[in-house]
């Protein structure tokens, strides 16, 4: 099993996901967008890992490589091949099958409960779980798409697309070493505050969900591989 994932800053990277790869022995390579990296040929991947970012979608002026990389999700998306979106990967996702991505009703920063909407791998209908959020921007549902998963503030949490594309606006990947990193070099986001966005303080007391969110990371990522 060969498991490629696309990178965006220096310091999101993937988390308990590479503990999920080393455990069953799978190959991975990476693009790091913000080293100019090239995107693989189509064939030399079985499953795609889109990762996290602070940029948006729509910032293309910027970050020149943003149509390049859509356009390299629905390709994937064409050929049915195994997808996961994380956070700014979700969203480029629903941007690639045409659905609107955009600022949301407030920025989510923190622990907090997501509800599950529809049984799939994530739980059952009407279950509870606290996700780690971390996300300014939401977006409307893609075509075909199903909705798994939702909060009070931001509708559209998580979804999937038949049983091989999953988007997950939420970050089941934490660690204590990446949310170390998270809150070095996005401390800006935490001092400005917000109805939704937890202190350093509130965040760090908040560590023994780890364990629980990694259990279902590699739920999903098992699932994905099976289909």
């Amino acid at each position: 099993m060969k498991i490629h994932w696309i990178q965006h800053v220096a310091f999101e990277g993937l988390g308990n996901i590479e503990e999920w790869v080393e455990n069953n022995g799978y190959e991975l390579t990476c693009t790091r967008q913000f080293k100019g990296d090239i995107l693989p040929d189509l064939n030399a991947f079985d499953l795609l890992i889109v990762m996290g970012g602070p940029m948006g979608v729509y910032d293309f002026e910027e970050y020149p490589w943003i149509k390049h990389e859509a356009e390299f999700i629905r390709a994937c998306i064409q050929l049915g091949k195994p997808i996961l979106g994380i956070c700014l990967g979700s969203q480029f996702i629903a941007s690639a099958l045409g659905a609107k991505v955009y600022p949301g009703p407030c920025k989510e920063i923190g622990w907090y409960p997501l509800s599950i909407t529809a049984d799939s791998v994530l739980g059952k209908q009407g279950d509870n779980v606290k996700v780690f959020h971390w996300h300014g921007d939401t977006f409307d549902l893609p075509i075909d798409a199903q909705l798994l998963a939702s909060t009070d503030e931001v509708v559209n949490q998580a979804y999937k697309i038949n049983n091989n594309v999953i988007g997950l606006q939420f970050h089941l990947e934490q660690t204590t070493d990446t949310i170390d990193t998270m809150l070095l070099n996005c401390s800006e986001e935490i001092a400005q505050g917000g109805d939704k966005v937890q202190t350093d303080a509130e965040i760090r007391t908040q560590l023994n969900y780890f364990e629980s969110n990694k259990r279902l990371m590699f739920s999903i990522l098992d699932f994905l591989i099976k289909t």
